[in-house]
């Protein structure tokens, strides 16, 4: 039985063309749905891709913007801290007074009569 061949003659009939044209059909059929299912395939990776990509851009930029924006918020209290330190001092300027404290302290001035002597803020080391 091995050693003889058999073969089997195929039927020409009307019904074996017509079962073969359907084998045909459904083949190409599976085959152009495997190109649809790969086509959509490439386009969903290249989709997703972008949009990670595009996510990632988007979360440091977000995370650099939040940077500097603390970094200035933190700057404006220092302005502003300083903006009312200066304006308590335009306020204390106004008053004659402190200007001449201040006139005597720092430039040396001095009353009718009055003699300025400067001491020294520390203690000698000797």
């Amino acid at each position: 039985m091995a050693a003889s061949k058999r073969t089997v003659t195929k039927l020409d009939s009307n019904y074996m063309q017509q079962y073969d044209a359907y084998v045909e059909r459904q083949k190409r059929k599976k085959q152009r749905l495997i190109r649809r299912l790969v086509l959509f395939s490439v386009i969903a990776l290249i989709a997703i891709g972008s949009m990670t990509t595009y996510h990632m851009k988007q979360r440091s930029l977000h995370a650099e913007k939040t940077a500097e924006y603390e970094s200035l918020q933190e700057e404006l209290a220092n302005l502003k801290e300083e903006q009312s330190s200066l304006k308590e001092e335009a306020e204390r300027l106004k008053n004659e007074d402190y200007v001449l404290e201040i006139a005597r302290t720092n430039y040396f001035l001095s009353k009718e009569g009055e003699l300025i002597f400067k001491l020294p803020d520390k203690e000698p080391s000797y």
